[in-house]
């Protein structure tokens, strides 16, 4: 009971500093890097515990489906950070969550992300049109918009697509959790 309750609190970890990327990107058009930091760091623990101490229990793919997932979508948005179509916190809060998610899930990541993504364009673009916002927050996306930056809060998207891909993958599903508290040792 104790691995299940490790787990869920890692998992906790990563959506809630993933909620504070959301926020920050939202209200000041930044990411922290601690909160990429915080995301990464939860997952190794949860991985490890579940690989000692419950390796009949599928809830992670393989460490080696992780650490490509991580490095190529690393690789991919370092490059696109230095083409300037994706901003440097972007970059590495996809990056973790690609850790948690791996190969299998990452296609889910990507495709739930883009999604919301091309929906806060849309609406960063009729922000910029129709001013709706009497009195936004300075330096956050709305006014940024509004006075006609088409910049778009991807961090929001991010945690979007991560916390539809870790329901995918089961980490947040209740019957996947249910089976686990039941079948992993500890």
């Amino acid at each position: 009971m104790l691995l299940f309750f490790i787990l869920v609190f890692c998992a906790l970890i990563a959506l809630g500093f993933g909620g504070a990327a959301a926020w920050s990107d939202y209200s000041s058009m930044t990411i922290p890097n601690l909160y990429a930091i915080c995301i990464a760091l939860a997952f190794l623990p949860a991985f490890f515990m579940m690989n000692y101490f419950a390796p009949d229990v599928t809830y992670f793919s393989t460490w080696q489906s992780h650490t490509i997932a991580f490095v190529s979508v690393f690789f991919v948005t370092y490059v696109m950070f230095l083409l300037k179509l994706i901003g440097g916190g972007d970059s590495k809060l996809i990056t973790a969550y690609a850790l948690w998610v791996g190969l299998e899930g990452l296609m889910a990541l990507v495709f739930f992300m883009a999604i919301i993504g091309g929906v806060l364009g849309i609406i960063t673009l009729i922000l910029g049109q129709w001013k709706p916002v009497k009195k936004p927050a300075k330096k956050s996306w709305v006014a940024l918009a509004q006075k006609g930056k088409k910049q778009v809060p991807y961090g929001i998207a991010i945690f979007s697509g991560a916390i539809i891909a870790f329901w995918q993958a089961g980490y947040l599903e209740p019957n996947t959790l249910i089976s686990l508290a039941a079948a992993a040792p500890g």
